[in-house]
């Protein structure tokens, strides 16, 4: 029996891992649960799961909602959750906490030496240096939850990276895939969010819909998994059920291939290193009557090269660049600005950043703070 926390609970990671852990109660037991301010959906959670602790992130939502979670251990805050993930009794922690603010918690359960299922893919890509010495000095152990780098996790078992030619993320190609930057300039945020194959937050989808968030693989990969960025190659793969390959010196290609549900990568990050019956059928491949592929049109997505750039820059370019694509999108999502501003806004904030070298938490703070500042000033003047 594992003990789990999972932070983030009431997204779309979190309910699908609770999903998950209700089929299997006889392995998992969940110790804490945290949610940033869906108080409603977090106290059905509790009442259903009967955790130890029960966190909210956001300050207000807990003024005003702490008294309906008198029955359990209460947490508030980022400390809750990051006091959540150093847990001593817990084995497990699921990072599905959206954006930079996951980093705290990514760093309290690296330096408690606990497995790390790492849906937070932000923690590698604005610190991935800092979260990587931390794992040097550590007893703890990443298993990533998204698909792809899930993909490529189980590809690599038994394997040498020294032998690895490159790594092949594929994408759906978002909503848009084949339409031109200057037709999306009136694209709603429902347009956005809705993503022809997999069942995700609004955040993510619409980091899926400006390839922004293929960009940001590319990153969390080099990170995971210690591969050069230009052993990193990215194709656009529609059907989404080859989830990413791993070509070998050799010529030898080893993919990965499933059903486009969430919960067969996050069972898999709980359960490792064992496997447990699936939560979805298996793949019929009858019914499977075409694997395409295609190369990425940079010129329609500028968001990817935005991030591939900041990746290549290093220091702190991913940091500010994920900082800066957090405002917009929020931004796109309030319809503030257009679809179109949001890759503009992080080119901005970009452009003006002068890098320093991320080696503590701090560093961290100033620079995400600055890009935000300055992304918030740029929305304001459009």
């Amino acid at each position: 029996m594992k003990n789990i926390i999972i932070l983030g609970s009431t997204g779309s990671i979190g309910t699908q891992a609770i999903d998950v852990i209700k089929n299997n109660r006889d392995k998992f037991n969940v110790l804490g649960i945290a949610a940033f301010k869906n108080a409603s959906l977090l106290l059905e959670q509790a009442k259903q799961l009967r955790p130890k602790y029960v966190c909210l992130i956001d300050e207000k939502t807990c003024l005003d909602s702490k008294d309906r979670f008198q029955d359990y251990s209460f947490l508030e805050g980022v400390e809750g959750a990051t006091q959540l993930a150093s847990d001593d009794s817990c084995d497990v922690v699921l990072n599905a906490i959206v954006g930079a603010a996951g980093l705290p918690a990514t760093v309290a359960a690296i330096e408690k030496g606990k497995v790390l299922a790492l849906a937070n893919k932000e923690s590698l890509v604005a610190a991935g240096d800092f979260v990587n010495d931390l794992l040097s000095r550590s007893k703890s152990k990443i298993i990533p939850v998204d698909s792809e780098h899930s993909a490529i996790f189980q590809c690599l078992i038994g394997e040498d990276t020294s032998e690895v030619k490159k790594i092949i993320l594929t994408a759906s190609g978002g909503p848009f895939k084949g339409r031109k930057l200057s037709s999306l300039k009136d694209i709603t945020p429902a347009e956005a969010v809705s993503h022809p194959r997999w069942n995700m937050g609004d955040k993510i989808s619409v980091d899926s819909a400006t390839l922004m968030n293929k960009g940001l693989e590319v990153i969390e990969a080099h990170f995971l998994f210690g591969i050069s960025y230009e052993k990193i190659e990215i194709v656009i793969h529609p059907e989404s059920i080859i989830h990413s390959m791993v070509e070998f010196v050799d010529g030898s290609i080893k993919a990965h291939l499933g059903r486009t549900d969430m919960r067969i990568p996050i069972q898999y990050a709980l359960s490792y290193p064992k496997r447990i019956d699936a939560p979805v059928s298996s793949i019929s491949f009858e019914e499977i009557t075409s694997l395409t592929f295609g190369k990425i049109d940079h010129e329609s997505a500028p968001c990817i090269g935005l991030a591939l750039s900041a990746a290549e820059k290093g220091q702190s370019y991913p940091a500010t660049m994920n900082a800066a694509n957090e405002v917009a999108v929020e931004a796109f999502l309030n319809r503030e600005i257009k679809f179109t501003d949001i890759g503009e806004i992080v080119e901005a904030t970009l452009s003006a950043h002068c890098p320093v070298d991320i080696g503590t938490i701090n560093d961290f703070n100033d620079v995400d703070q600055w890009a935000r500042t300055l992304a918030k000033e740029t929305i304001e003047k459009k």
